[in-house]
């Protein structure tokens, strides 16, 4: 069985590139490429690689009747970062980690929690909670499958969002007129307060803020330091506006139907422990990496619970305004934000706004 692909790269792929099956003696052999736009020092691509696919790789092992053999292609050999949503369409690669903040008119389900800021800095939380809106709302994979692949598991890769600057900030006051990189959604959080936001995606903050095409960038603990984004920006404004779901692991439909039930299962299955490992990693990592920060020779100014609540409050309601632009596609964004919201407070979450009300 073969089917002829070129790999694919992206947010976080791992693609089956030319899905190629040889049977030696008992045992079939399945050729498989992993693709990320992202370089491999980005917790999830390394995670991928360190976790992902060894995991797969003792599952499969178990019964020994399939082999995967890897091909690893990470760091924009095949596609860029904002790539693996059309080139796991298109075929370049079978399986892989999509950025979805880049793909908000595509996948505009998966904003939920860009729309939902000050509701969590839990992780693990917050991924297992998308998972299930996505098991309740097939609008959610469906998405995905007008794109020609197949949901398997989110992901959420940060603890919470904080801002680093080049200049002190003494508050959220300080924030009017001052440019801050982003991923493109949480350009909502900083409107109200004066900031502008400025798109691009991570590994061209550190440079942005050297140059000066920027001031600051939205980023948590983890990134700033392993994109050393806190060499140039030695400045936090810690205001904790909360973690997202950003990732989704998805597979080429042509790809998926291809494989055996067997390796079908083993992936999906990892995927799912995949999305929790990396949670956790970022829960352990945000840690350690405020103390490098701060060791470092980085400052910390957290602005106070009150700042917090004022600056959501006063913030457009925009997770009404997210699920009324669904309500007008046919999609109930008005349920599908309150099941979320009362998910969160089911799971012990407080968030700082209610905003499915």
């Amino acid at each position: 069985m073969k089917l002829s692909r070129l790999p694919i790269i992206s947010a976080m792929v791992v693609g089956i590139s030319g899905l190629s099956v040889a049977q030696v003696g008992a045992q079939e052999t399945i050729k498989l490429t992993a693709l990320d736009g992202y370089p491999l020092k980005s917790m999830w691509v390394k995670e991928f690689a360190d976790y992902f696919i060894p995991e797969v790789d003792k599952r499969l092992a178990k019964d020994g009747k399939y082999k995967i053999q890897w091909n690893k292609a990470f760091g924009g050999q095949i596609v860029k970062p904002r790539g693996v949503l059309s080139g796991i369409e298109k075929g370049l690669g079978d399986i892989g980690v999509v950025t979805t903040v880049f793909h908000s008119d595509k996948v505009p389900l998966q904003g939920l929690s860009y729309a939902t800021p000050f509701s969590t800095t839990n992780p693990l939380i917050l991924a297992r909670t998308i998972d299930k809106m996505a098991e309740k709302y097939p609008d959610f994979k469906k998405a995905f499958a007008s794109h020609n692949q197949v949901y398997l598991a989110s992901g959420a890769v940060l603890d919470s969002y904080q801002i680093y600057s080049k200049k002190p900030l003494k508050g959220v006051q300080d924030l009017k007129g001052v440019k801050i990189g982003l991923a493109g959604s949480n350009q909502l959080y900083v409107a109200n307060v004066g900031a502008v936001g400025v798109k691009g995606p991570l590994p061209k903050y550190y440079n942005n803020i050297k140059t000066g095409v920027v001031d600051a960038a939205m980023v948590w603990p983890e990134a700033a330091q392993t994109f050393k984004i806190g060499e140039v920006a030695p400045y936090m404004l810690k205001a904790d506006l909360g973690t997202v779901a950003s990732k989704v692991v998805t597979a080429n439909k042509q790809t998926w139907d291809r494989l055996p039930a067997d390796v079908k299962k083993v992936i999906q299955d990892v995927a799912i422990d995949y999305r929790d490992h990396i949670a956790k990693v970022s829960m352990d990592r945000a840690s350690s990496a405020m103390k490098w920060f701060e060791q470092s020779g980085g400052k910390v100014v957290t602005i106070t619970q009150d700042e917090r609540l004022d600056w959501a409050k006063n913030m457009p309601n925009v997770a009404q305004a997210w699920a009324e632009r669904l309500e007008k596609k046919g999609v109930p964004g008005k349920k599908i934000l309150a099941d979320y919201m009362a998910e969160l407070r089911t799971a012990g979450e407080k968030p700082l706004r209610d905003w499915d009300k």
